[in-house]
């Protein structure tokens, strides 16, 4: 349940907060911020922190106003530990929502952008989060990893199939067989990893990548990673001709936003979205 809410002013909007038991929820005009928050564990998550995430989330993918995500970890040592280990080998039930590992990696039906902002440790789960994102902004102090087979375990919340999509599969071969870690610089290099900022300027960044993202349409955002996604799944040619029946692509072409764009543009004026 909901702990807190308050609201202030900041230069450009009115700026919402509600803290929860295991996350922190910010919202910006239309920009959620999300951070993971056990910092006393490095982020890592169990059950209970779950199945909250996975609320986060509904409420974020539900909410109209809301048009981009940025997922960050409380403190700055680390974006998110993974698995809470010591939880479970203490007897701590496992397990999580339809959305999967932090409400998140499981959750394919969301059509707005997510942006990691890696600020540390993203290791095991915690990088599985980072890869389930469209966008990793990560500090120079960040350090990614799927080192579950050092503790008898495999990196099965979407590491082992994300990860080789991302980046190929030699090179995620890599990473899961020797479970190595990885710097931001190497991550960068990878392909995995979008930018690389000073230790402490990784949500900054990530928040001036959402900005960005949120002065175009968003229902042509949703239809562009809609397309993406569904795209990639079948042939070329089959993901050309049946890209207008996806549904995110079909409300961009009947929304008001549609219009809104050519007409701003003839107008030589910023376009004003409406989001339908």
């Amino acid at each position: 349940a909901t702990l807190a809410v308050k609201f202030f002013a900041t230069e450009n909007h009115e700026e919402k907060e509600m803290d929860l038991k295991f996350s922190k929820v910010t919202r910006k005009g239309p920009i959620t911020i999300i951070t993971l928050s056990r910092p006393e564990v490095y982020n890592a998550l169990h059950i209970d922190a779950h199945f909250e995430l996975n609320k986060v989330f509904d409420d974020f993918s539900a909410d109209p106003e809301q048009w981009v995500a940025v997922v960050t970890g409380a403190g700055d040592k680390a974006f998110c530990a993974g698995n809470d280990l010591k939880w479970q080998a203490a007897g701590g039930k496992r397990g999580w929502d339809k959305g999967g590992f932090a409400g998140l990696t499981s959750r394919f039906d969301c059509d707005k952008p997510i942006i990691a902002a890696v600020n540390g440790v993203a290791m095991g789960g915690g990088f599985e989060i980072a890869l389930a994102c469209d966008l990793i902004i990560a500090s120079e102090n960040a350090t990614f990893a799927l080192p579950e087979p050092r503790v008898g375990l495999a990196a099965l919340a979407g590491g082992v199939h994300r990860l080789p999509r991302q980046i190929g599969l030699k090179r995620a071969m890599g990473m899961i067989l020797t479970a190595r870690h990885v710097s931001a610089k190497e991550g960068l290099e990878l392909g995995f990893v979008n930018e690389v900022v000073p230790v402490g300027e990784a949500l900054a960044a990530a928040e001036r990548w959402a900005e960005t993202i949120a002065k175009n349409s968003p229902m042509s955002i949703r239809a562009s990673k809609q397309a993406i996604q569904k795209g990639l799944n079948v042939s070329l040619e089959q993901a050309i001709s049946e890209q207008r029946e996806y549904p995110a692509v079909k409300a961009m072409a009947a929304s008001q936003d549609y219009i809104e764009g050519p007409k701003a543009f003839a107008e030589k004026r910023p376009p004003k979205w409406l989001g339908r």
